[in-house]
C-alpha cells in the first residue's frame, strides 16, 4: 500500500466513524474531500449575500459534481451584525477571527432548520499538513514542531456553536486515529515546492476535479465574503470611543473592530476572567493565555516563541 492509498484508508475510516447528515461545504479542499469519501446527503454553503464569495462558486461546482443536495444560505450585513452578538454570547469572545465563525453560525442555523442533526467539517486538515501559507516557509524540523504544538492547542468554533442549534459537529481530521497518522508523516511529504496539504491532495489526485484539488487556502472570511464586514464595523467606533474605551478597560485591542466586538462582549458576556495565579497572563486583556493563545480576546504567542 502506498503512502496515498494509506491516507485515504485512515481518512475514509474516520469519516465511517464520525458519520454525519451532512456537510459544511466551501469548495475548498478538505470539504470537499469529506463530500467525495462520505456521500453526505446535503450540504450548506453560507455567504455574504453580494460579496462575490468564491466559496459560492467552488461548492456549487462541488455539489454537482457529487450529485448531492446544496443548500445555500446568503447573509446581509443587517443580518451579520444582529447575530453577532448571538456568536459572541454562545463563544465567549471577541477574537478578531469573529467574521469566520459568523459564516459558520448560518450554516449550522441552516442545518437545524433543515432538520439535520449533524454536519461534517474539515477542522484540523490545515494543521496537520500545513494548510496555512505562513507554515509552508519554515524548516522542516520547526514545522514538525509547530504542527504538533498546533495539535496540542487547537480549538475550532463549529462545536460549540453547532451546539447551541442542536446540531453536532463531526471532525474526521480530528480523529484519534487519524490524527495519529498524520503526525507520523514526514513534513517533506506535506509541503513540496511551497504548497502545503502536498501529500493530502496528491492522495486525492484524479477523484477531485483539478479545480478543487488545487485550490489554494482560503480563510473562511475570504472564501465567504465576510470579510467585507470588518470595513463596516471599525468604521462604527470613533476615534474618540477607540480611546475612551481603551482607557477606561486598560485593554491593547488591535484595532477599532477588536474594541467593536469587545463592547458587544462587555454586554452579553460580562467581566474577562482574569488570569489567576501561576497561569500566563494574556498582555492585552489579562485572561490566562492557554498554551499560547488566548482564547477571549484572541492573542497568540508569535510563531518564534512557540514551544
Amino acid at each position: 500500500m502506498t503512502i496515498c492509498e494509506e491516507l485515504r484508508t485512515k481518512l475514509e475510516e474516520a469519516a465511517k466513524r464520525n458519520r454525519a447528515d451532512g456537510v459544511l461545504l466551501s469548495g475548498g479542499l478538505d470539504t470537499s474531500i469529506l463530500a467525495l469519501i462520505a456521500r453526505p446527503s446535503v450540504a450548506f454553503t453560507a455567504a455574504l449575500r453580494g460579496s462575490h464569495a468564491s466559496d459560492l462558486i467552488h461548492s456549487s461546482k462541488m455539489a454537482l459534481f457529487l450529485g448531492i443536495e446544496h443548500r445555500i444560505v446568503e447573509f446581509s450585513v443587517e443580518e451579520a451584525l444582529t447575530a453577532l452578538p448571538d456568536v459572541i454570547r454562545i463563544l465567549k469572545t471577541f477574537d478578531l477571527a469573529l467574521p469566520n465563525d459568523l459564516s459558520l453560525y448560518f450554516a449550522l442555523r441552516l442545518a437545524h432548520e433543515t432538520k439535520i442533526r449533524s454536519v461534517m467539517t474539515g477542522d484540523g486538515s490545515d494543521e496537520l499538513f500545513a494548510g496555512y501559507s505562513y507554515m509552508t516557509s519554515l524548516s522542516r524540523s520547526a514545522l514538525q514542531r509547530y504542527i504538533e504544538h498546533l495539535s496540542r492547542n487547537w480549538f475550532f468554533s463549529a462545536s460549540q456553536l453547532g451546539n447551541a442549534f442542536g446540531v453536532e459537529a463531526k471532525q474526521p481530521f480530528l480523529d484519534g486515529d487519524f490524527v495519529r497518522f498524520a503526525l507520523g508523516l514526514s513534513p517533506e511529504l506535506k509541503v513540496k515546492e511551497g504548497i502545503g496539504k502536498h501529500i493530502l491532495r496528491k492522495s486525492f489526485e484524479g477523484l477531485l476535479p483539478p479545480e478543487i484539488l488545487w485550490r489554494e487556502k482560503e480563510a473562511i472570511e475570504y472564501g465567504s465574503g465576510s470579510t467585507n464586514l470588518r470595513s463596516v464595523i471599525g468604521n462604527t467606533i470613533s476615534d474618540a470611543e477607540f480611546k475612551a474605551t481603551a482607557k477606561e478597560t486598560g485593554i491593547r485591542f488591535m484595532n477599532k473592530e477588536h474594541c467593536y466586538y469587545f463592547r458587544i462582549y462587555d454586554e452579553v458576556v460580562g467581566e474577562i476572567p482574569q488570569a489567576s495565579s501561576g497561569e500566563e497572563k494574556c498582555p492585552l486583556c489579562g485572561a490566562a493565555v492557554g498554551r499560547g493563545h488566548c482564547r477571549v480576546c484572541g492573542f497568540s504567542t508569535p510563531l518564534d516563541r512557540c514551544p
